[in-house]
């Protein structure tokens, strides 16, 4: 019973993306910003910048 619960916990483990150099830096405040699919946003003061939608 208690090897069924390991194996189960072993299967929902986060897969965790590996670290990447900031591409941009928030105008507002100085923080990295996360770069999404179709923006660039500050997770710190919420600014937001859109990508050009031909890149």
């Amino acid at each position: 019973m208690a090897e069924e619960k390991a194996v189960k916990k072993e299967a929902k483990k986060k897969v965790i993306k590996p670290y990447k150099p900031a591409a941009k830096f928030c105008p507002k405040c100085g923080s990295r910003m996360a770069d999404h699919k179709d923006r660039y946003a500050c997770g710190k003061c919420g600014f937001t910048e859109w990508k050009e939608k031909g890149r």
